[in-house]
């Protein structure tokens, strides 16, 4: 189909419940994405941050094709062989203890299950989640997502058992917390909030405030997880474990897969009933979802995603423009705040052949692939100097 082809089928037959760019990709190699009429762009989006190991690896390719033509589902009335190999490989590079995972379908799947997962294990009614955060868009992860513009029309849905504190400020949490506080749930660096960072000070007394109310402290990595901001976690730049961690997005490196990790102790408050899903953790998906831990770890992304990501943060800080308000972020997750031309940029940023995401109004949110070379850093640093020279 051409491209008028599809805009005009999507237009016909899909909700109109996305603000898509005039481009449609049909094939992807490496940092690399080629549209419909054969026209090639650099990456730097990922597919929000999904796309961890590129686009095609050979080595993910050849995982899910085979598992594809071997099992693709069965169901957890089963026993699921790719689905216990995959949690051992999640359990290789948790923090010490978390070593339980529970398997759903996407991010904010995964949050609604930490979330079932406290009450329950506290027998408590109230979650305290961060302003500006970003959790999912089902009922309950909603409620935890701590903006207004996403919950607008909506409010029936969601539970009033949710209060909201400052992100970065211990006092806000503290004047919130009470003794019915079951959670707090909260992400290492908010992503869709603007790639907002908040000190190490800050997550430790988080932490210290959950364990002395007896409160679950649910750490939301689906974004910042999987070796995106050069650490396994986001949260291990703190030097703090928390209860429970969610993970999606990078994790399948492009199939849809969601995951809670707990300790042993948390884990066993979901008994047989309690929780469940039809898709999650079905053999193709953890097939994947193993090939990108193998090549995370066989192609030392991790450190790649550090080193590429503070050169990054570098270079960007280097360039003076009044236009530039602010660079932040860790890794390969980063943020630069503009002040009036960020969609300038992106526009002309799609025009010579390379994508860029903006989040909340006028952040500039960088998030390539994990695999990303050091030329290909340098081929966005000069098309970013170029435009904000």
């Amino acid at each position: 189909m051409t491209f008028e082809n599809i805009k005009e089928k999507s237009q016909k037959y899909l909700f109109q419940n996305y603000g898509r760019q005039d481009i449609c990709f049909a094939y992807g190699e490496g940092s690399y994405l080629t549209d419909v009429t054969g026209k090639q762009y650099l990456d730097m989006v990922a597919g929000i941050a999904v796309n961890s190991v590129g686009h095609s690896h050979p080595y993910w390719v050849d995982a899910v094709t085979k598992q594809a033509a071997r099992l693709v589902h069965t169901s957890n009335l089963y026993q699921v062989e790719k689905q216990a190999e995959l949690a051992e490989k999640i359990a290789s590079v948790t923090p010490s203890g978390m070593d339980k995972t529970l398997f759903v379908n996407s991010g904010a799947e995964a949050n609604e299950a930490a979330l079932k997962i406290s009450v329950r294990k506290t027998g408590r009614t109230k979650v305290l989640s961060a302003l500006n955060s970003f959790h999912g868009r089902t009922a309950g992860a909603l409620g935890a997502t701590g903006q207004t513009k996403y919950q607008d029309t909506f409010q029936p849905l969601i539970s009033g058992n949710y209060d909201y504190f400052e992100f970065g400020d211990l006092e806000s949490l503290k004047e919130k917390t009470c003794k019915d506080t079951a959670a707090v749930i909260l992400e290492p660096i908010q992503g869709e909030g603007g790639v907002q960072t908040a000190s190490k000070e800050f997550f430790k007394g988080v932490r210290d405030i959950c364990t002395d109310n007896g409160t679950l402290m649910i750490m939301d990595e689906v974004q910042t997880g999987i070796a995106r901001t050069g650490k396994w976690f986001g949260i291990q730049h703190y030097d703090v474990i928390p209860d429970i961690m969610t993970l999606a997005k990078g994790l399948g490196g492009g199939v849809p897969i969601g995951a809670a990790v707990t300790t042993e102790d948390i884990a066993k408050i979901l008994t047989p009933g309690t929780h469940g899903t039809t898709f999650g953790g079905n053999p193709l998906v953890c097939a994947a979802g193993s090939a990108v831990i193998d090549i995370i770890k066989e192609e030392k992304l991790t450190e790649n995603a550090k080193k590429l990501g503070d050169g990054l943060i570098s270079e960007l800080k280097a360039v003076k423009n009044p236009e530039i308000l602010d660079v932040r972020g860790k890794g390969l997750l980063i943020g630069v705040e503009i002040k009036t031309k960020a969609k300038e940029f992106q526009d002309f940023a799609l025009k010579c052949g390379m994508l860029v995401n903006i989040c909340h109004g006028n952040v500039l949110r960088l998030m390539p692939p994990l695999i990303i070379t050091e030329d290909e850093k340098e081929i966005f640093m000069h098309l970013f100097r170029k435009f904000f020279r």
